[in-house]
């Protein structure tokens, strides 16, 4: 129950000639303390609550729970959700052995491409695209919890 990854920006949409999977996603958060977030995500046509930790100090690691629930629930509990519902379209692309997750943003958050590659140790290595950028990993402009309430477009 440790998620491991890394979170990169995106410079180009050249990943767009290379995914294989494409989902809408709107998420919401019913606490974003970041010692304990607890998110609702709606992708595609199912629901997920999950809840993760603080994160490692590298900002690689950190507890992560998640269970798939009815997509009704996850609809439900959305509207409970603390103002800044997230907005994107999540694209997935294969690197090596690697999945590249990568998140263009929607709504105030518009403008904004991100990546993130679970890994199985803190310090594997990746084989990288030409198109993901400086990596973002620690920086907590860009987690999820953090965007749904100081938008992109604020910045």
């Amino acid at each position: 129950m440790i998620e491991i990854e890394r979170k990169y920006l995106v410079t180009s949409l050249e990943f767009l000639n290379e995914y294989s999977i494409k989902n809408e996603i709107a998420q919401g958060y019913l606490n974003s303390n970041p010692e304990r977030t607890v998110r609702i995500r709606i992708k595609g046509n199912k629901g997920f609550i999950t809840i993760k930790g603080i994160g490692s100090e590298s900002g690689v690691s950190r507890f992560e729970w998640e269970k798939e629930i009815e997509i009704e629930e996850a609809k439900s509990l959305l509207k409970l959700c603390e103002r800044g519902v997230i907005e994107k379209t999540r694209y997935e692309v294969k690197s090596g052995k690697h999945i590249i997750e990568i998140d263009v943003f929607h709504g105030e958050n518009d403008g904004l491409i991100l990546a993130e590659i679970e890994l199985e140790n803190e310090n594997e290595a990746i084989l990288k695209p030409n198109w993901l950028g400086t990596e973002v990993t620690n920086d907590e402009r860009y987690y999820n919890a953090y965007l749904s309430q100081n938008p992109f477009k604020n910045w």
